[in-house]
Formats: structure tokens, C-alpha cells, sequence
């Protein structure tokens, strides 16, 4: 089973939940993938300490083009929907900081003036961890503007053979890098605050799961801050709350100390393992209503 780990903002506390829902299924005997896929600022190894051993580089094929080969027909700048290929004259100029590496320009030119060449955005750690956890992460480049091909790559890297359970930490927001991120869970936990920019962000979640029709839950963190309107919105929107986690001072000051939620109070490695459970229920029925 795939499970999204996924916020509609930043700061609810997303990583807190990814990391102890891991330790508590490893701890309950299942063996745990854990990925992290906020690669453009990866923190989930501060909690669950793996030991990096592997190392790969991330690459994207990117256009380079033959002057003396090339027309200047303009057909690579046509076709490219990034803006990445530009005509100056009869100069064909590219910005490979804005390729998204399709080859659409390759196979278009007629007079196969262009050849692919590797770019270094990212590279792929991975470890396990003293739990046992099959770890990894990725880490985008400084300056990168495209995340989605080191989480795709991420996610395809260390896959077999397949653990039981594999946790994707995904990105704040709604946007390409959550989309990539959790396209293919078999279920997403939103986490979220009770908090009037809490719940605006969540809906945008639940707007994203429901476009990709993946069966949703919501965790409700620093419950006891705000007021009740996410509640009553999950509520209104058939979505299931799966636990609640009281605005606690004792929590604030471990996770700021890099321990985790379950370390803390250790009673919630029960009330996670719990959860798994009910969220195999729910998944188990959105398959048979499908």
C-alpha cells in the first residue's frame, strides 16, 4: 500500500505524521519504505536518522543544438510548450534551465539537427534506518526550478523489490510537485490546522486528491487553536478526520529537538497503527465501489 503524506500549506506539521506513522507500522512488524519527497527542502532524516550508503545523480536529457546542421525552420521553437527554444534571426537559441526534457524538438526536426545531452538538476540519497525503514530522499539543485524529475525518479528508484507499505512525504501546496508526488497513493492524508488559512489550503488539497480520485483522509494538527470550521467542512465533504493532536507544548519542543511525535507520547504508535487500519477499510471500499 502507498500512503501520501500531503498539506494543503506548509508548517501543519506533515512531516511530523510521516515520520511516526512510519516508526509505528515498522514497530507494529510491516516492512516500511519511507520516501521524502519535499525535495527542495528534504527533512525527514532528521527524525528517523537513516544511514545514507547510496548515492545517484539526477539528469534530465536536455537539446543541443548543430549549427551546422541547422536550418533555423523554427519547427523545435513551435513545438516546445516551455518556451525553452527561442529564434533570434536564423539562431536557434536554448535556455536549458526551462527544458522539462520531452524531446518534442528532436523528434520534430527535419533535419535531425538535434541530439540529446545529459543535465545534473538533483541527486538521490538512500539508507536504512536503525528501525529498519528503507529510506530515501531527494535533493534538488540550488536554482532548480523543476522538481517533478527527481520526485519521479525518486519514487521509481529503490522500488523492488516492493515493501509492504511505502510512505510518500510529499510537498506543501497544490501544486505539479504534490501532483507528482502522490498521482499514483493508494490514499493521501491531508494534515492540516484549525486555522482560517488551514482550512483555505486544505480545500485546494481536497479540490487536487479528488481531480486525481484518490480515496482521502484528514489529520488535524495543534487541534485546540482555532475554531471548528475544518471540522465542520471535512464533515460537509464526507471526508473522515483519522486523528486529532492537541496544540501541546511538550510536542512543540520535541519536534523542534528533532524528536519525533511518537517518542514524545508514546501511546500514539497505537493510535497510528489504528489508523492504518482504518484507512485499509476505506480503501478497501473505494475499490469495490469503483
Amino acid at each position: 500500500m502507498i500512503i501520501g503524506i500531503a498539506s494543503g500549506k506548509g508548517g501543519t506539521g506533515k512531516t511530523t505524521i510521516a515520520t511516526s506513522l512510519a516508526l509505528a507500522l515498522s514497530q507494529s512488524g510491516k516492512d516500511v519504505s519511507f520516501k521524502d519527497c519535499d525535495v527542495e527542502a528534504p527533512n525527514a532524516h532528521l527524525f528517523l536518522h537513516p544511514i545514507f550508503d547510496k548515492k545517484k545523480t539526477v539528469n534530465i536529457l536536455i537539446p543541443q543544438i548543430d549549427v551546422e546542421m541547422c536550418t533555423a525552420c523554427g519547427r523545435c521553437v513551435e513545438v516546445c510548450e516551455f518556451n525553452a527554444i527561442i529564434q533570434l534571426g536564423k539562431k536557434i537559441i536554448v535556455f536549458p534551465v526551462l527544458c522539462h526534457g520531452c524531446g518534442s524538438c528532436g523528434l520534430i526536426c527535419p533535419e535531425k539537427a538535434i541530439t540529446e545531452i545529459p543535465r545534473t538538476t538533483g541527486i538521490l540519497e538512500a539508507g536504512e534506518t536503525s528501525e529498519g525503514i528503507h529510506f530515501s530522499r531527494g535533493l534538488l539543485n540550488v536554482g532548480e526550478a523543476m522538481a517533478v524529475p527527481v520526485i519521479s525518479q525518486l519514487k521509481e528508484w529503490q522500488s523492488q523489490p516492493p515493501s509492504e507499505i511505502v510512505i510518500y512525504d510529499s510537498p506543501p501546496g497544490a501544486s505539479c510537485p504534490v501532483v507528482e508526488s502522490v498521482r499514483d497513493a493508494d490514499f493521501v492524508i491531508l494534515v492540516t490546522e484549525p486555522t482560517p488559512f488551514g482550512l483555505h489550503d486544505l480545500k485546494l488539497a481536497v479540490e487536487l486528491t479528488e481531480q486525481l480520485k484518490i480515496p482521502t483522509g484528514v489529520m488535524i494538527n495543534r487541534d485546540g487553536i482555532g475554531d471548528a470550521e475544518v471540522e465542520e467542512f471535512c464533515h460537509q465533504e464526507n471526508l473522515p478526520v483519522l486523528l486529532k493532536i492537541p496544540f501541546d507544548r511538550q510536542i512543540g519542543e520535541g519536534i523542534s529537538q528533532r524528536i519525533t511525535l511518537v517518542e514524545i507520547y508514546p501511546e500514539y504508535l497505537d493510535e497510528l497503527q489504528t489508523v492504518f487500519e482504518y484507512i485499509q477499510i476505506l480503501v478497501t471500499a473505494s475499490k469495490v465501489q469503483l
